[in-house]
């Protein structure tokens, strides 16, 4: 009996050494393995590689080493390491079948930067919303709203749409309507709204600014403004010429309508009884 029992505790104590070195291959190789994604990151962006492949790359890099690091440590347990890595395959074709989602974003995410339809920094609107691209994982990217909440959208979704980039040119086109009365001469507001475009500094010479009659509506002659910013600047110059267009307009005595319309009322004569 007591040789049983010191048997038992031979074995137990050999495995609680297979425990204890596994968790230490496990903990030590878990902190190589982010040491290593540094060293990579960091090697990337000294080589002035795009944000956005640098953020992409080191989460593959990490879950690649991830996965040795298991492997390694199931091998200190005693489990042989074709077998766990046959037991890893069938595992993973059975949750890729269930995951058939999370492989259609992981897809995404590397034709995402691939194509490179957009870089970290870009302003786009995709996946139903709107804001900068702070960065781009291998199942998600991760986006800053207007108004600083930050959103997780699945890279599926995304690339599942169209996708606008407000960031990729270096200029854009702001598109304004202004409306003045029918009674005021067109050929006037013409002059000042082209007038109010050039002394803005903010808008550009080239391409030139397009100013023109659009349309005579029911309550007002509409003309569209449609100057030419650099892209950084454009909300800036946006509220800074609608302000500038009321103003001077009001001093030019250029009136603009509220909508109307004119009613007539018809009266009959009632014929004597």
């Amino acid at each position: 009996m007591e040789t049983e029992t010191q048997d038992i505790f031979i074995i137990l104590q050999g495995y609680a050494f297979n425990v204890l070195w596994a968790l230490l291959t496990f903990f030590v190789g878990k902190f190589v393995a982010k040491l290593a994604t540094t060293i990579a990151r960091k090697t990337l962006e000294a080589r002035k590689v795009d944000a956005t492949i640098v953020s992409f790359l080191s989460n593959v890099l990490y879950a690649i080493l991830m996965v040795i690091v298991i492997l390694m440590a199931g091998d200190e347990l005693g489990i042989e390491t074709t077998s766990l890595i046959a037991v890893l395959g069938a595992s993973t074709l059975a949750i890729g079948l269930a995951l058939q989602g999370s492989l259609a974003n992981f897809a995404a995410g590397f034709m995402l930067v691939l194509f490179r339809h957009f870089r970290v920094g870009d302003f786009i609107e995709a996946g139903g919303v709107a804001g900068i691209v702070l960065e781009i994982k291998i199942f998600d990217t991760k986006m800053r709203t207007g108004d600083n909440k930050v959103i997780i959208v699945p890279n599926g979704q995304i690339l599942g749409g169209p996708i606008t980039n407000y960031s990729a040119m270096e200029t854009r086109r702001l598109d304004l309507v202004v409306g003045v009365s029918y009674d005021d001469d067109i050929r006037k507001v013409k002059e000042v709204l082209t007038d109010i475009v050039a002394s803005d500094p903010g808008t550009l010479a080239e391409p030139e600014p397009t100013i023109g009659l659009l349309e005579m509506a029911d309550s007002s002659v509409n003309f569209a403004v449609r100057p030419w910013v650099n892209t950084g600047d454009y909300w800036v110059v946006f509220f800074r010429l609608q302000e500038s267009i009321k103003l001077r307009l009001d001093e030019e005595g250029i009136s603009i309508p509220y909508p109307q319309r004119d009613v007539h009322m018809l009266t009959t004569e009632k014929k004597p009884a």
